[in-house]
């Protein structure tokens, strides 16, 4: 797949220190269709470290940071 793909959900975390981000992330996940992307809007400088984290941990993919606070995921599972 092209992760140059628009994201298919935004997910406005801004001003949520962790680890909400990664909470909403999870609980919002099972609504996104497998391959989709999911991009994540968080200002916590925990957010860049938690957010590849939580990917590895649960088997999905980090696209990655396409700006600063944005972090794409795409459901593989």
């Amino acid at each position: 797949m092209n992760a140059t793909v628009p994201p298919a959900y935004e997910l406005d975390c801004l001003g949520q220190r962790c680890p909400l981000p990664v909470i909403a992330l999870a609980k919002r996940l099972p609504g996104v269709a497998v391959g989709e992307v999911i991009r994540v809007l968080a200002d916590d400088p925990a957010a860049a470290l938690d957010i590849p984290a939580w990917c590895r941990l649960r088997g999905q993919e980090f696209v990655g940071s396409p700006a600063q606070y944005t972090f794409d995921v795409r459901r593989s599972s």
